[in-house]
């Protein structure tokens, strides 16, 4: 089992950049495939970026390609998202999740993760 807890939300100005960090604990975050959704108010959990166990493959939503990267520290099992030239359509809670350790692959569906960090608000002003 792992537990993951998110950092690095807050306010920036539109074309600002924030980089969020998802600590994990108990197994080695190494062991999962992860991701970052995100949630704004009155809509539902949307998908942002994965990453697979090694770190090699990742899988972005189309509305952040481009402008988002998500990254793995083995050494500091650590998740991080970095996001750069952020809009106001890109504020909402952060969530980084962890697929079960059955299964290695890229997973763009929130009930295809298992654990779930408890959320990181990222607020853009316009």
């Amino acid at each position: 089992q792992v537990q993951l807890v998110e950092s690095g939300g807050g306010l920036v100005q539109a074309g600002g950049s924030l980089r969020l960090s998802c600590a994990a604990s108990g197994r080695t975050s190494s062991s999962y495939a992860m991701g970052w959704f995100r949630q704004a108010p009155g809509k539902e959990r949307e998908f942002v970026a994965a990453i697979v166990r090694n770190g090699i493959n990742t899988y972005y939503a189309d509305s952040v390609k481009g402008r988002f990267t998500i990254s793995r520290d083995s050494a500091k099992n650590t998740l991080y998202l970095q996001m750069n030239s952020l809009k106001p359509e890109d504020a909402a809670v952060y969530y980084c999740a962890a697929r079960s350790r059955l299964f290695s692959s890229i997973a763009t569906m929130w009930v295809d993760y298992e654990y779930w960090g408890q959320g990181t608000q990222v607020t853009v002003s316009s």
